[in-house]
């Protein structure tokens, strides 16, 4: 494909991804705010709103000063004024599929770096004039942090996507290259990429999809606590229907705390607040319904949930350990080396730890004043459990003997035996 068809469809892709989470946010706000008001100053209220909405989404730090507004709220003046970072990330997940598949079509191509850079350079653009444009003394934020962070956004999933396809299918650029350089090295090692990030994906989506479980579970066994914190809003349809797009916006924010606190260390709704397996301590919550979900307590029973990531690192150890066999039996010559294995079974668990603290990291933050600024999960304590649950789980089967699998040339030296086994008495030989 030419290369200025490949910088067009990319610099496309990146206007809908902006153009989709914008209009996902402005469609539901304008209905909202005409059966509310009717549509008295509606643009004015409603670009800002979205702008600061989309922004969050996408890992800006929104700071609310509630002015005049405070006290008719029932807020006191000390909390008037605070920062929200809580992002939803429904938003920022979206826009890493859609320009992951943008990095994908552009490796397809042939010119991955050219669909990279210009997908990056529009949405950079976008950010920049969505942050200019949607100045207000309500919710405001840091000019920079509103271009760079939803553009780092899309920077990582194209980059993902194209360096993924390039791997796979060759770029005939920098990606091939690297790959004729690590299939040049010895049958040991020239898997050991390959690998790991084979095991850290497999470990990444089972604790995704596990954290994903447990939230279904959890509503099922607790809507009814959901629903009464409805009822206790005392709101109506309108009020009803934000808070319903505002917590779907937050499921994989509740799935990254999920995933913390399957881990062990939990996650904080507020300072000196814990919700972990061992147990839960907490203060005065905010109204939001979902929080009604949250265990009561804990037990040593509950403790046994940590076994989760140890079972994934085990998935990831089988995985590597029967792709290494495989290889090392067409290509290998002797004992399989154990060095090897030790490397992918701790890049393994390095590598999930790392994407570990980083889910835990862009879902914490602030959501409110005074001990409401600590929110979410450390991401030192979960890359840490995480990265020691796998490890033990990696090692134990990639360090563990298999058996060598059967090769052409095995069963071409079997066949040569049979050959070479006389015939019995008579001239005729037994079928196989």
């Amino acid at each position: 494909m030419h290369r200025v068809l490949v910088a067009v469809l990319a610099a496309v892709d990146a206007l809908v991804a902006a153009a989709v989470g914008l209009v996902a946010v402005l469609a539901p706000f304008t209905l909202l705010w005409i059966a509310a008001f009717g549509d008295v100053d509606a643009w004015d209220a409603l670009w800002p709103a979205t702008a600061r909405v989309w922004q969050l989404g996408h890992l800006v730090p929104v700071h609310l000063d509630l002015g005049d507004s405070a006290s008719l709220l029932g807020v006191p003046d000390r909390g008037a004024t605070f920062w929200v970072s809580i992002a939803p990330l429904l938003f920022a997940c979206f826009t890493l599929i859609f320009a992951a598949r943008s990095g994908a079509r552009a490796a397809g191509s042939g010119a991955p770096i050219i669909g990279v850079v210009t997908g990056t350079a529009v949405i950079a653009l976008i950010s920049g004039v969505v942050a200019v444009t949607s100045a207000n003394p309500v919710a405001s934020i840091t000019t920079w942090q509103g271009i760079v962070l939803p553009t780092a956004v899309y920077v990582v999933g194209a980059a993902t996507g194209a360096v993924r396809a390039a791997w796979r299918d060759g770029d005939d650029g920098v990606i091939d290259r690297i790959h004729d350089v690590v299939d040049g090295w010895s049958p040991a090692w020239r898997v050991a990429p390959t690998l790991v990030v084979r095991g850290t994906a497999t470990v990444v989506v089972g604790l995704v999809g596990a954290a994903a479980l447990l939230l279904a579970v959890l509503i099922a066994l607790r809507g009814g606590e959901v629903i009464n914190l409805f009822e206790r809003a005392h709101v109506d349809l309108v009020g009803v229907t934000t808070l319903t797009l505002a917590q779907l916006a937050y499921l994989p924010t509740f799935i990254a705390w999920g995933i913390a606190w399957i881990a062990g260390p939990g996650f904080a709704i507020g300072a000196d607040t814990a919700i972990s397996p061992s147990g839960t301590s907490l203060g005065v919550l905010p109204g939001v319904p979902m929080f009604g979900i949250i265990p009561e307590g804990g037990s040593g029973w509950m403790l046994l949930i940590v076994l989760v990531p140890v079972a994934f690192g085990a998935l990831a150890g089988w995985i590597a350990r029967r792709s290494y066999a495989e290889e090392w039996a067409f290509d290998g010559d002797g004992e399989e080396r154990f060095a090897p294995r030790v490397v992918i079974a701790v890049g393994i668990a390095v590598c999930s730890g790392a994407l570990a603290a980083l889910i835990a990291a862009v879902s914490a933050g602030s959501m409110g004043p005074e001990r409401l600024a600590v929110v979410g999960a450390d991401p030192g304590p979960v890359a840490l459990t995480v990265g020691i649950e796998v490890l033990v789980g990696a090692a134990i089967l990639l360090l563990a003997p298999v058996r060598r699998p059967l090769t052409w040339d095995d069963l071409s030296d079997d066949e040569a035996d049979d050959a070479d086994e006389p015939a019995p008495e008579g001239g005729v030989r037994s079928a196989p």
